[in-house]
């Protein structure tokens, strides 16, 4: 029905509005409601189902990408510019732990998927053809560990036909994005898992309550000044990042062209690094009092918007066309699961490295600070630095997996 982006933004604002005046409401019903549901996780399906049931097309919508480009920067230097970073590196090494779990469940996740269901694609059987189903997964393996830089890299090292490549795409954005819809359904349940596993919390409850004290009885009235200088900031440190990002990623793509492994080609891995950086220099200066006024709370509403453009390309109805394939990339994430659950386990790790070591590899620098955030906004920069070590050894291990599932076919 709808398919003009500024006719789906507006639909987008007005669930956002709804779903966040709803949640807060004291009304018994609603109250009872998001005890069950948590409201990020309807900022990110509604927009899903209304894609889904045809109501919103978002196939040509160029929202996502204004979001991921132009409000994830300023988005990341607003949380980020009252980052406690002593206190981010002081949550030990369970972090990194997990994040390398998840790697590992997606390295062998993908050939026992071949193993298991293989079988179920004669049409992609051949492992010699341009369409194997190999070569199209080791693009999935591409852009669930590190990005989009990955997925194109994996592209052209394995010579993956167009057909099997596209069908790829769609298996990534309907099973990423269930995988995340289950994230961040487990958010409020996260004490749950915490007990479970005995894990030790006291270095994220600490953070979370050192960032509390931070704000207590030091919160003040915005005024239009202010706000203005946190846009100011913001945007204009977003827009010195652009014109970095635009500098760096050709000259290594001309001057060191093997650093592709890196995604040191990418612009956009650029921008993210240096709009993270730019936020952690602010937290050394005056402009660490912006926090006092909400600039983690304009940054969030930045970041919601993010999320409801990330929900617009779930299209459920898909799973219906080529139900096999779908249930390929679920095994293959369940696999992913386990291997970070076994993982979370042994080490007793909280449910929060559990969840952003996943989406440090799954979703990367766009959808992990979203997970993090939902824990507390001031716990996004963990999870962009995570994302940005998927990025850097992305298409390492996007390749060994390739080999492993070449090998099993």
């Amino acid at each position: 029905m709808f398919h003009t982006d500024a006719t789906i933004l507006g639909i987008l604002g007005i669930v956002l509005m709804a779903v966040f005046t709803t949640s807060s409401s004291q009304h018994p019903w609603c109250k009872k409601f998001y005890s069950v549901v948590p409201a990020l996780l309807l900022a990110y399906f509604i927009p899903g189902l209304f894609s889904s049931t045809g109501i919103i097309d978002a196939s040509n919508s160029k929202l996502y990408y204004v979001a991921t480009r132009y409000l994830l920067p300023p988005c990341m230097i607003l949380l980020v510019l009252s980052v406690d970073l002593k206190g981010i590196l002081g949550l030990g090494p369970k972090a990194l732990i997990m994040f390398f779990a998840g790697t590992l469940g997606v390295i062998i996740g993908g050939p026992l998927a071949i193993i298991l269901l293989g079988g179920m694609f004669p049409e992609y059987g051949d492992p010699q053809s341009a369409d194997a189903l190999w070569r199209g997964m080791s693009t999935l393996a591409g852009t669930w560990i590190g990005g989009g830089a990955n997925q194109t890299a994996m592209k052209e090292i394995f010579k993956v036909g167009d057909q099997i490549f596209s069908v790829m795409v769609v298996v990534d954005i309907i099973v990423a994005n269930c995988w995340m819809a289950f994230l961040l359904w487990m958010v409020p349940r996260a004490h749950k898992w915490d007990t479970y596993f005995k894990a030790d919390t006291t270095s994220i409850d600490a953070l979370q309550k050192k960032m509390e004290d931070y704000h207590h009885g030091k919160d003040q009235m915005p005024t239009l000044t202010n706000y203005m200088q946190m846009f100011g900031l913001a945007f204009f440190l977003s827009g010195v990042a652009h014109f970095l990002a635009d500098i760096i990623a050709p000259f290594f793509e001309t001057h060191f062209p093997q650093t592709v492994q890196f995604s040191l080609t990418s612009s956009f891995f650029w921008l993210i690094v240096l709009a993270t950086l730019f936020g952690v220099i602010l937290s050394f200066t005056k402009y660490k009092k912006l926090e006092y006024f909400g600039a983690s709370k304009l940054g969030s509403v930045f970041l919601y918007i993010l999320i409801a453009t990330i929900g617009l390309k779930m299209n459920l109805v898909e799973i219906a066309k080529n139900p096999s394939l779908f249930l390929l990339g679920f095994v293959w994430m369940l696999i992913h699961g386990l291997c970070m659950f076994g993982a979370a386990y042994v080490t007793k790790s909280p449910f929060f490295f559990f969840a952003v070591g996943s989406k440090a590899n799954i979703g990367g620098a766009a959808s992990a600070p979203v997970v993090a955030a939902a824990f507390h906004p001031m716990l996004a920069p963990v999870a962009v630095l995570l994302a940005v070590l998927g990025y850097v050894i992305g298409t390492y291990g996007a390749w060994l997996t390739g080999i492993l599932m070449r090998a099993v076919s």
